[in-house]
């Protein structure tokens, strides 16, 4: 378990506060998502990551460490079985946690404290930002003189000749003006 901060614990002595975690972290496996008090939810959070942490570990040892803070069997095999597959790509942040406002009776804070099960989409790793604009300056010079040829060369031979490339999307009135100017070439030659 993390450090325990400084100050009173939650409920009582820390052997109640290590058993009131177990259980809200049970309670999170199980359902997925739990409404409880927002300093129960700071508290939970270290708690719950260790945990999903072992379960992606997957192996014996880690089992039984996770068994040995959730005494619950039942709670452990859905853990490692469920849960684990579903944050394997994901590094960390496997909790999220949502202010839902305050509690009627003693205007405590409320939270939701959900898993986040949703799969993780990868990001571009980016090389250096100055060497990319520096890189793109030159492609675009290349394009502009590949461009230039082209068009000397489409000049030559008719429309029907011309193979599109995927960067050069040509719409209908654009095709029906070059089938034009083409035509008008043809017949003053």
């Amino acid at each position: 378990m993390p450090t325990p901060t400084k100050g009173p614990r939650l409920g009582g002595g820390p052997a109640h506060e290590r058993l009131m975690l177990a259980n809200l972290a049970a309670a999170l496996f199980t359902h997925k998502s739990i409404k409880t008090t927002e300093t129960k939810a700071k508290r939970l959070r270290p708690v719950a990551e260790r945990l999903i942490t072992f379960a992606k570990k997957g192996d014996l040892h880690n089992r039984r460490k996770a068994l040995s803070i959730i005494g619950d069997k039942s709670v452990i095999h859905e853990l490692f079985t469920e849960i684990a597959p579903l944050v394997a790509d994901r590094e960390g942040g496997y909790t999220r946690i949502t202010k839902l406002g305050f509690r009627k009776g003693d205007n405590a804070s409320m939270v939701q404290i959900e898993l986040v099960l949703e799969p993780v989409s990868p990001k571009a790793k980016s090389t250096k930002k100055a060497a990319a604009p520096a890189a793109a300056a030159p492609a675009e010079e290349a394009s502009t003189e590949e461009a230039s040829t082209e068009e000397a060369s489409t000049e030559e031979t008719t429309t029907e000749d011309v193979v599109e490339t995927p960067s050069e999307t040509v719409t209908d009135s654009e095709a029906a003006v070059d089938e034009a100017v083409a035509s008008d070439e043809d017949a003053s030659k």
